[in-house]
């Protein structure tokens, strides 16, 4: 028996390490530089494998867990994890998907129903995406995350204020494994020159 939990004991050691590897940022992948126009509007431009099933492996229901840190762009190092669930289905013949998202875990609002809700579109002229966010805590659709993937990773960017200040956010959907499908989030103060990660999350599939 004492075997036996011993056993038992050292999975679920290796499944923890494993889950907090992915709830890290991959040094080994970078974030494509960012280009302006003359008017300072982002260029983003689809790559050439971007089509309209990139997301095709999110459609089901999934258990989160998330690393999100807990106050940005002020030099902190103190993380919060929690869980939430998540459903995603197909739209639009293919060409979008939706998501609901849903917590009691949401820092800053512990014990408190959170729903968050995700409409993304494929756009067949440019092959870029776009991903619209909206907070139940808040009511208003965020600017859109616009990109595309290419070998199974996904860049989406924006700009939007945080605090007051402009920034620019990047959105990454790590695809590579699609049956733990990794999210994450970085804020740039100086037009992605250098970007502060602040927000992780890797899906399981609920059977």
């Amino acid at each position: 028996m004492k075997y036996t939990i011993t056993f038992l004991l050292t999975i679920a050691t290796q499944m923890v390490l494993a889950q907090q590897s992915e709830l890290t940022t991959d040094s080994s992948v970078a974030i494509p530089p960012v280009q302006f126009d003359a008017k300072g509007a982002l260029i983003v431009t689809a790559s050439a494998t971007s089509a309209n099933n990139d997301f095709d492996f999110l459609a089901g229901k999934w258990k989160m867990y998330h690393r999100r840190l807990n106050k940005r762009l002020v030099n902190c190092h103190d993380w919060t994890e929690f869980v939430s669930w998540d459903e995603n289905e197909p739209i639009l013949a293919g060409k979008g998907n939706v998501d609901t998202y849903r917590t009691t875990e949401m820092p800053g609002m512990e014990g408190q129903a959170f729903e968050g809700f995700t409409l993304r579109t494929f756009d067949p002229k440019t092959r870029l995406w776009s991903l619209y966010w909206v907070a139940s805590n808040v009511g208003v659709l965020d600017p859109p995350m616009v990109g595309s993937f290419e070998n199974n990773i996904g860049h989406f960017f924006c700009k939007d204020t945080y605090n007051g200040k402009p920034i620019l956010v990047v959105f990454r959907w790590d695809a590579r494994n699609k049956e733990r499908p990794i999210w994450s989030q970085a804020f740039s103060t100086d037009k992605g020159k250098t970007w502060e990660w602040n927000w992780y999350n890797v899906s399981e599939r609920v059977k």
